[in-house]
């Protein structure tokens, strides 16, 4: 299943901490937006899985709800025998 990153602010990409085609872990910080208050925001995701792509760079300015990366998650099935 296939998950949208987005911003939940406006503001300016800082920090970029993931590549296309790498794996993410829960909570691992993805990306830092510096917001027009000059705060720093780190966006985060409760999910594992491989970056299927990037949508942003930094130096990019964003919006709320602007898609920043979209994420291919993993998904554990367990068997009962």
């Amino acid at each position: 299943m296939y998950f949208e990153v987005v911003s939940p602010v406006y503001g300016k990409v800082e920090k970029v901490s993931i590549k296309s085609d790498t794996r993410i872990y829960e909570w691992e910080t993805l990306f830092q937006i510096k917001t027009e208050e000059g705060n720093l925001e780190k966006i985060q995701m409760g999910l594992s899985g491989e970056v299927e792509s990037l949508a942003v760079q930094e130096g990019d300015y964003v919006i709320p709800g602007m898609i920043l990366a979209y994420i291919k998650e993993d998904l554990f099935v367990t068997g009962s025998d």
